[in-house]
């Protein structure tokens, strides 16, 4: 007598093959993308740049404020919009069709993009970064000053390019995920037909999917 269940090692090689993988689970990157644009928002409340003022140049309208920290919403206004636009997208993936989750995966990528576009700039230059905060504290325009940047640039662009990759893969992980309505349903071997007396229901939905229940 074998000590194999036959209807068990079935059940299991059906599990298997029909399983999805880790990285292609819904819950799973649509939970990745949110959290790496949640990272770029926070980046943007924290303080990107520390700028030291030349007393010389701004004069008493600055003198007491020599130390002025500019916080990334500030250095760079657009992360702060695409981060919550590639948040909005990530959650609209979730009960996007097929079609939709193309232009849902573009347009995470180019906020992506922007991002780290818009992070690469401030640490490129960031005195010019640091412009608008110093003329809002000081009133005056063109001021030279030195500079600091902190870690959070950095991890905005890191965080960036995370975000358009994980968006990439909503194109691959999207073929493992439940179809939620009949139009994006793959037609396998035809419509099915409904056993027994056809109602005013089903006759609705074979009009639908272009049958005739006549």
């Amino acid at each position: 007598m074998s000590g194999t269940d036959p209807a068990a090692g079935q059940t299991a090689t059906a599990k298997k093959s029909s399983g999805t993988p880790a990285w292609a689970r819904k819950s799973t990157l649509v939970l990745l993308i949110a959290v790496l644009a949640l990272a770029v928002f926070g980046t943007t409340t924290q303080t990107w740049m520390t700028v030291t003022l030349d007393p010389n140049q701004v004069g008493q309208a600055g003198a007491a404020q020599t130390a002025l920290e500019v916080q990334g919403s500030k250095a760079a206004t657009a992360v702060t919009a695409l981060a919550l636009v590639a948040l909005a997208g990530g959650l609209a993936a979730a009960i996007a069709g097929r079609i939709a989750r193309w232009i849902i995966t573009a347009i995470i990528v180019l906020a992506a993009t922007g991002i780290v576009a818009a992070a690469a700039t401030v640490l490129a230059n960031p005195l010019a970064a640091a412009q608008g905060a110093i003329a809002a504290a000081t009133g005056i325009t063109g001021s030279q000053a030195q500079v600091a940047v902190t870690a959070f640039p950095v991890l905005a662009v890191v965080a960036g390019c995370l975000l358009a990759l994980a968006a990439l893969l909503i194109i691959p992980a999207g073929r493992h995920w439940k179809t939620r309505t009949k139009y994006d349903a793959p037609a396998a071997g035809g419509a099915a037909t409904p056993a027994g007396p056809v109602d005013e229901i089903d006759s609705w939905d074979q009009l639908s999917r272009g049958d005739d229940p006549t």
